[in-house]
């Protein structure tokens, strides 16, 4: 059965994750263990030997091959193949739980288009989304073992009333050498089209409707047999479990606690008045490599989760519940064309029937959320200039197609001629390069609050001057 803990994590809080670290059902503890406590024993047998079998001269070439171990393990890179693969299986899995049939949106379809309150449009639902649940069984029963365990044979199948026994010698008397999962969707083809032709679907478009949902739904089935055939490469997947098993292997050996390897001699310098010898003592000698074990704990345990989640169609804790969701569907599908067919509520006024806005009631726990603001964009709050200036919409379309004026620029002027033309166009000859000014109003404006009357003339002749200039051929 899947392990939920969702509810556990609704709310960050202080240890949050650390509670579900006590868990054993689903848990890396109860998946890992075994190999864990054989890394141990191995490492502690070779620790022992080192220690008490073996003389001086077995020791010292024993640390030589310890430190190469070491080394060595330091070249495989565990992390990025490792980590790699965890992320394609992760995707992989989510990816077969989105193929799994569900059929919701069929047998809405269903209810809406195949009409009749008789015995038979009531046969006629009943049978279609029958067909559909059977073909959903038929392919899990081809990728799951738990589904496989419930229905070993097509004489359980009927027996749980997903197929008759007309319908069974039907579909055994159909020779084929691969799977015959799709047959039920032909048969559901065929009965919608008899179905159309008798007037129980009204008209094309619902039949059309109808098929296309079943198609999607049959896409699904298709795909999760896909899945089951098609792989991760195993080629990829045996040298990530080589890459693990020869890093440890390495470590087994390289993590152990040796004497320290011996430098070249070097004279010994006298020392000062006060000053003590330095310490010519090496690593500290534990008996238990607790970087080492968590290094195992981590990598390996990532190697066991995608081990486990390789395959969601198993009996692990966290594999998929298959057999209740076919029990699910089945009985989903039942109620929602059979007994919920034209079987409606009245129709009443709503309570917000005469209100503007429909504003729904708070608890008193909930209270607060009503006080803060909506969401209205993120740039709902942003200030903009008051200048009216920088709000004036200005024209930026062309005028007339005479050639722009040469602007002049200080550097080039200074390096070439002075008349030479220049394509730069500056903020200052924007307004003018083109005739006429295009806020004249506002050159006039500031004339008028500045308080000079002769100014404002000078303006107003400047205008006048450019629209002649313009209007000139």
């Amino acid at each position: 059965m899947t392990v939920s803990y969702t509810l556990k994590v609704a709310e960050a809080r202080f240890g949050g994750f650390s509670g579900l670290l006590l868990r054993w059902r689903g848990s890396i503890y109860k998946l890992l263990y075994k190999e864990f406590l054989l890394f141990i024993a191995l490492y502690a047998l070779l620790s022992i030997t080192y220690r008490l079998l073996l003389t001086q001269e077995q020791r010292h070439v024993y640390a030589q091959v310890a430190r190469y171990c070491n080394r060595s393990a330091d070249l495989i890179p565990l992390s990025f193949v490792l980590g790699f693969y965890v992320t394609l299986v992760v995707n992989r899995w989510w990816a077969q739980y989105t193929s799994i049939p569900l059929p919701d949106q069929l047998m809405c379809v269903i209810s809406a288009s195949v009409h009749g309150v008789d015995q038979h449009g009531r046969l006629l639902r009943r049978t279609l989304i029958r067909y559909a649940n059977l073909a959903s069984v038929l392919v899990l029963r081809s990728v799951s073992t738990r589904v496989l365990k419930r229905f070993p044979t097509m004489e359980h199948v009927v027996d749980a009333g997903f197929m008759s026994q007309e319908e069974r010698k039907k579909f055994e008397s159909l020779k084929s050498d691969f799977n015959k999962y799709w047959i039920p969707c032909v048969w559901f083809t065929n009965l919608a089209a008899q179905a159309r032709r008798d007037g129980r679907i009204r008209d094309d478009i619902a039949l059309c409707l109808l098929l296309e949902e079943l198609n999607k739904y049959r896409a699904k089935c298709s795909m999760l047999f896909h899945y089951d055939w098609i792989s991760i490469p195993l080629v990829y997947t045996q040298v990530v479990t080589i890459a693990v098993y020869s890093y440890f292997a390495l470590s087994l050996v390289g993590r152990q606690f040796v004497e320290p390897e011996a430098g070249p001699a070097k004279p010994r310098e006298p020392l000062e008045p006060g000053q003590e010898p330095a310490s010519t003592l090496g690593d500290l000698d534990m008996y238990v490599p607790l970087t080492t074990l968590l290094q195992f704990f981590f990598y390996a345990g990532w190697l066991k989760v995608a081990e486990q989640i390789i395959n969601p169609f198993g009996e692990d804790d966290d594999d998929f519940e298959t057999n209740q969701l076919i029990d699910r569907n089945l009985q989903v599908s039942l109620l929602s064309v059979d007994d919920m067919y034209q079987n409606l509520p009245p129709a009443e006024k709503d309570l917000y029937w005469d209100e503007d806005s429909a504003q729904p009631p708070y608890t008193v726990a909930t209270a607060a959320e009503a006080l803060r603001p909506s969401f209205l964009g993120s740039t709902f709050n942003l200030r903009v200039s008051d200048d009216p200036e920088q709000n004036v919409q200005v024209d930026t379309s062309p005028v007339s197609a005479r050639p722009l004026p040469a602007a002049q620029t200080p550097l080039l002027g200074h390096l070439f001629a002075a008349g030479a033309p220049s394509p730069a166009i500056s903020l200052r000859t924007f307004g003018r390069v083109r005739g006429a000014p295009r806020t004249p109003h506002l050159l006039r404006l500031r004339a008028e609050e500045g308080g000079d009357p002769e100014a404002a003339d000078r303006i107003e002749e400047a205008s006048v001057g450019s629209g002649d200039e313009a209007g000139e051929p």
